[in-house]
């Protein structure tokens, strides 16, 4: 009897820590602690004692499986330790749409040929077909590569920066 309610008691702790830990290591090892107590409760108590046992850890099972999935979501525990933030950015850079070519834009970096402009409030990748563009000129989109847009120092850039070319 003592050593069915000790299979019992550490599978019920077991699946107790499995609440707030995660990882299903240790609620795996207490149901199976839990289903060896169900076990040797059959082979000492007979039918009637074993379907007790039998039970008995279907009901802490369900109440376990009650209280992690059900009620510890809702818990301040829960809230406290769940990340609520979600992040805006993308991995990859906006693509170039037909509708810029013509536009104006403003180097972002030096485009040494390759860069970053920002057209119509977006950053995109560029590539210069008047060489080197310092950073803050004006350049106009001329066309669209691939992942990119093709652009040329605007002729009539309101920028400081003399044309290098």
């Amino acid at each position: 009897m003592s050593s069915v309610i000790l299979l019992f008691a550490c599978g019920i702790l077991l699946l107790g820590l499995e609440v707030v830990v995660p990882g299903a290591v240790l609620g795996i090892v207490g149901g199976v602690l839990l289903l060896v107590g169900v076990g040797l409760s059959f082979d000492r108590f007979g039918p009637e004692g074993g379907a007790l046992a039998s039970a008995a850890a279907l009901l802490i099972g369900g109440i376990a499986f009650y209280l992690e999935f059900v009620l510890l979501p809702r818990s301040r525990l829960a809230k406290k330790f769940s990340m609520t933030a979600t992040v805006a950015g993308t991995s990859q850079p906006a693509v170039a749409q037909a509708s810029l070519l013509g536009r104006p834009a403003v180097a972002a970096t030096t485009l040494a040929p390759s860069g970053l402009i920002d057209c119509e409030g977006r950053r995109y990748e560029a590539f210069s077909r008047s060489g080197l563009v310092p950073a803050g000129a004006t350049v106009e989109v001329v066309g669209i590569d691939t992942f990119r847009v093709v652009v040329t120092l605007s002729t009539n850039s309101t920028s400081s920066h003399p044309n290098p070319s």
